[in-house]
């Protein structure tokens, strides 16, 4: 079954391991998780638990998202995401969801918004290559013929300049290297979607777990 919380990249460190080997890691903090909600095949035609992470502002929160906070007996969310493929026994709405949940070594797929990088050629976006130059060949970093010329228009998902980045990325079977109970801070060795401070979200790896 999937475990998953919901946490705030830090930033990047680095940890020596046993034998000396430096080992990149991103911090992840993932305090204050509340169980807002579980959804039942009967009320809702599947199974999922909904949680929260990182208190918001009321006076910045609507009223019916008040009102679903109030009855998992906690303040409203800035951060909120559904889990699938739990185990719904062991989770009450209310309860918090701690970093205790892993353990050092599994396998997690976490998944952010990607950094956001502006309008870019295709050279920058796509990562295609540039044309010749010198010899006054007046084709550098264009992108390229625009298709066949009997349908006369350009096809869907021809690769363009464009808006590159902030999408919702997912990178999977990262290690979690540390686990700091105390101060609620994953390390997951290497990088992870995403800025400094934004949101994040670690769930069981689904690709090791198929491999078992």
């Amino acid at each position: 079954m999937t475990k998953g919380i919901l946490g705030k990249k830090i930033g990047m460190t680095q940890i020596f391991a046993e034998n000396g080997e430096v080992i990149p890691v991103t911090v992840v903090e993932a305090a204050s998780n509340v169980v807002l909600q579980k959804k039942t095949v009967e009320n809702d035609g599947y199974e999922a638990i909904q949680i929260g992470y990182a208190d918001k502002k009321e006076s910045r929160t609507n009223k019916p998202a008040k009102g679903h906070a109030e009855k998992a007996n906690t303040n409203p969310k800035r951060y909120v995401k559904e889990l699938r493929d739990v185990e719904i026994g062991s989770y009450e709405v209310g309860q918090e969801v701690k970093v205790d949940i892993f353990q050092e070594g599994d396998s997690v797929d976490v998944t952010g918004t990607s950094k956001g990088k502006g309008f870019q050629g295709v050279i920058k976006r796509h990562g295609q290559s540039r044309g010749p130059m010198t010899h006054g060949s007046r084709y550098h970093r264009r992108p390229g013929s625009m298709g066949a010329t009997d349908p006369m228009r350009v096809f869907k998902g021809k690769k363009l300049p464009g808006r590159m980045g902030g999408k919702k990325v997912t990178v999977q079977n990262l290690e979690i290297v540390k686990i700091d109970t105390e101060r609620n801070l994953l390390l997951i060795k290497g990088n992870v979607p995403g800025s400094k401070k934004s949101y994040v979200t670690v769930e069981s790896a689904i690709k090791a777990k198929e491999a078992k």
